[in-house]
C-alpha cells in the first residue's frame, strides 16, 4: 500500500511509505520522568556551544539509529546556522575531518566513545584529546550533554517516536 504524504520541505504530494505509529507515548504515561529529562537536558546544555551541541546530538543519534532525534537535531542545527554540508559529512567524519575544527573533532570522537561503549570504557587517548580542547567544567558539561542525548535516543527508539513533524526550536 502506498500513501501520499507531503513532507514540510516538499511542495508536491509524493508517494512515500506509510508512517509508522509510536508504540507508546511514554511522556504522557511517565510525565515526571519526561519533566526530569527536560530539566536534565537544560542543565547539560549550559555552557556548550549550540552548534557543537547539535553536532554531538546528531552524531549520537546516528550511532543509535534514532530517526526522531536525527529529524529534530538536524533541523535545530540548521536553525543555529550549521551548514548542510557539515551535517551530511558528520556520518563519515573520520574521512571528512577537514570540515571540522580540532575541538569539534575531539567532541565528536568523545561522543562516539561514550555512545558506543564497545570496550566497556572510554579510551584514555580519546578522553585526553577531549581534555586538551575543553576546560574541565566544559568537559563535564559536554559529557553530560552526550549522556543526555543517549538517554533521549533510547526513549525515542524503544517507543518508536515518529520523525518528520518536528519544527526547529519546538522543544527548547
Amino acid at each position: 500500500m502506498t500513501t501520499t504524504t507531503t513532507h514540510e520541505d516538499d511542495t508536491t504530494a509524493t508517494p512515500y511509505a506509510p508512517e509508522h505509529t509510536p508504540r507508546l507515548r511514554w511522556a504522557e504515561h511517565s510525565p515526571e520522568v519526561y519533566k526530569a529529562m527536560v530539566r536534565l537536558d537544560a542543565a547539560a546544555r549550559r555552557g556548550v556551544d549550540p552548534k557543537l551541541l547539535e553536532l554531538v546530538k546528531i552524531r549520537a543519534s546516528q550511532l543509535n539509529h534514532c530517526a526522531f532525534c536525527l529529524d529534530m537535531h538536524t533541523k535545530d542545527a540548521l536553525a543555529a546556522g550549521e551548514s548542510v554540508e557539515r551535517i551530511v559529512q558528520l556520518g563519515a567524519w573520520e574521512e571528512s575531518r577537514h570540515f571540522y575544527t580540532e575541538r569539534e573533532l575531539a567532541a565528536i570522537e568523545l561522543t562516539e566513545a561514550v555512545t558506543v561503549l564497545t570496550d566497556g570504557f572510554v579510551p584514555d587517548e580519546v578522553y585526553a584529546t577531549a581534555a586538551a580542547h575543553f576546560e574541565e567544567a566544559e568537559l563535564a558539561q559536554l559529557i553530560a550533554a552526550i549522556t543526555v542525548i543517549n538517554a533521549w535516543n533510547r526513549f525515542a527508539v524503544s517507543t518508536r517516536m515518529v520523525p518528520g513533524h518536528y519544527r526547529a526550536g519546538d522543544h527548547k
